[in-house]
């Protein structure tokens, strides 16, 4: 027999039992289901993962050889929407809504900037950075967005009155999951 439980009192509950043949699921949502047959391969497949889906899995596995128990921590990353303005002679260099928050540097680097943050209800972080210019011999400045789901950066050219945005995406990776625009799959495996 193997079930699958989220850690709270109305999570879901995903079980299989081998000589009967038999599965049994309660208060999952249809995301929630297992990744091939169970009698093959027991893994949990989430699909897509949201933010409610953070928190701790235990797999049981019951056998003639005895009981096992697998803990496991689901850590939901998102990706923050990152946006680079100016007004004023100040730069506004924002990452958006990510989980955890993102760092923000910028290139040149200046000690003339300025940071804030917002914790919004569901868990994710929006941080802002100012930076302010005292000069136009300034010609490009470039905010540089660090976070577990990518690194950006972009760049901001004042030497032009139209001031045009250049989006670079430098790359990077997730370290569980990411949760953005793009859906994605998440597997557990308990062996």
């Amino acid at each position: 027999m193997v079930t699958w439980k989220k850690k709270c009192s109305t999570c879901c509950l995903l079980a299989y039992r081998r000589d009967h043949n038999e599965t049994r699921k309660s208060k999952c949502s249809e995301r929630m289901m297992w990744k091939y047959s169970p009698d093959s391969d027991p893994a949990l497949r989430i699909y897509p993962v949201n933010l409610g889906d953070e928190g701790n899995y235990t797999c049981e596995v019951v056998s003639s050889e005895g009981n096992f128990l697998f803990f496991s921590y689901l850590t939901v990353i998102v990706h923050p929407t990152v946006t680079l303005t100016y007004k004023s002679r100040v730069a506004v260099c924002q990452a958006s809504a990510g989980k955890p928050a993102a760092e923000i540097s910028w290139i040149p680097a200046s000690n003339h900037s300025t940071e804030e943050e917002v914790h919004h209800p569901n868990g994710t972080v929006t941080r802002v950075s100012y930076l302010g210019w005292v000069n136009s011999m300034l010609p490009n400045v470039t905010c540089l967005v660090t976070h577990p789901a990518t690194n950006q950066m972009i760049s901001l050219d004042l030497s032009y009155t139209s001031h045009k945005l250049l989006y670079v995406l430098i790359g990077g990776s997730a370290g569980v999951a990411a949760v953005s625009g793009v859906t994605l799959c998440l597997i557990f495996r308990c062996r």
